[in-house]
């Protein structure tokens, strides 16, 4: 058997946001029971064909390191951190859309993956803004994934989405916002029915899941 081409894709993001539920689903396509803090990084692998069925399909083998979410840390912490950022292929920023704070810092996450050769001094500011210039020159692919948008009110949910929509612009990322999936179960554990909302934003859906 030849072997696979490898891809390395960082997801970060605030502690509680979703990553390692997230994580787990693409990997193991299925919802994680009981998640927990993720400590370091923890990485999991999937197989994927891209371009399935076509002439120009090619096999790849993805790993998705899912690190520690810990953005208000100390320097010698980031700077440890800064192992799992090298050769990436790509970056999954992963936020709480319940969690205006936990959008914010994706600013800090890309930051602090992109510049992982320069010492984390902070995002720098202009104005109350953050600088987008800080990611003309970027080439490597991001995209931003909102968890919790079911916990949002109807009322709210435009602001909210228009507000990460300028998100996604900043990093000129792909944009996908996920919704909770409804299960419903016997007394003895078994499932019996199930609804799933899924909501399509941006770049593509995801399978709803629940959150670290």
């Amino acid at each position: 058997m030849a072997a696979l081409d490898r891809v390395k894709v960082l997801v970060l993001g605030d502690s509680g946001v979703g990553k390692s539920s997230l994580v787990h689903l693409l990997c193991q396509n299925q919802v994680l029971g009981n998640p927990s803090w993720t400590v370091g990084c923890s990485v999991d692998v999937r197989i994927h064909d891209y371009k399935e069925g076509t002439p120009e399909e090619k096999t790849y083998y993805i790993e998705l390191w899912d690190v520690g979410g810990s953005v208000g840390s100390a320097t010698s912490v980031k700077s440890t951190r800064a192992v799992f950022y090298n050769l990436l292929n790509g970056i999954i920023l992963v936020h709480d859309l319940t969690n205006k704070k936990s959008s914010q810092n994706l600013y800090r996450w890309s930051l602090e993956a992109l510049n992982r050769d320069v010492a984390p001094t902070g995002v720098l500011v202009t104005n109350g803004d953050y600088d987008r210039e800080q990611f003309a020159d970027n080439q490597i692919p991001l995209l931003v994934i909102g968890t919790k948008l079911d916990q949002i009110p109807e009322t709210k949910r435009n602001e909210v989405l228009t507000r990460t929509a300028f998100l996604a612009e900043d990093f000129n990322a792909e944009e996908i916002n996920l919704v909770i999936e409804k299960r419903y179960f016997l007394r003895d554990g078994n499932q019996i029915s199930g609804f799933s909302e899924r909501k399509r934003f941006g770049g593509g859906t995801l399978k709803s899941l629940h959150y670290d």
